[in-house]
């Protein structure tokens, strides 16, 4: 049901995604995630278009931690700043970050391989149904993700909403 992969310039780091739906706790889950009693990324899945998406991501923010380079105070808090295409902090959490009303939501954790525990002890904490990350696209608001990255359709002709959507937040720094 989830998705663990091992981070290729970083092989003692791996990313694990589990993806929920039907879920009934989002108010609970955002106050724990500002709390930082969550260990983990909580992110809106409608506006991702693949579970690639948040490994480009993670492999952005666990480079920029280990360089000293963050622009966020956490590592999950940069994963989300990593997946907005402007460099703006709050709006990263607004349109990545989940919100009261949501009811679903993708969970992501940057661990160890010893650290298998955690992923038992956050998907305990999330009242929905688990489902397999490979079902995000089904959540994904195409509109929404086209406005926000400024896809054109021609570049659309050329490629997949992916690649513009990860050619964007991988050189949002440099533009």
């Amino acid at each position: 049901m989830h998705s663990t992969q091992e981070l290729e310039l970083h092989p003692d780091h791996s990313v694990t995604q589990m993806l929920f739906k039907e879920v009934k706790n989002a108010v609970e889950l955002r106050q724990k995630a500002v709390q930082g009693k969550i260990n983990g990324a909580l992110i809106n899945p409608t506006m991702l278009v693949n579970p690639f998406q948040l490994l480009v991501a993670a492999n952005k923010a666990v480079h920029l931690q280990k360089i000293g380079k963050m622009k966020t105070r956490s590592l999950y808090s940069e994963i989300i700043f990593n997946l907005s295409p402007t460099n703006n902090i709050s709006e990263a959490f607004k349109r990545f970050g989940i919100s009261d009303g949501d009811d679903s939501v993708l969970v992501v954790l940057v661990h160890n391989k010893d650290e298998s525990q955690l992923l038992s002890d956050i998907a305990a904490k999330v009242d929905g149904r688990q489902v397999p990350v490979e079902d995000i696209s089904s959540l994904s608001d195409a509109a929404k993700i086209k406005k926000l990255y400024k896809v054109t359709p021609q570049e659309e002709t050329c490629g997949t909403l992916l690649d513009a959507v990860v050619c964007r937040m991988a050189t949002k720094d440099v533009m």
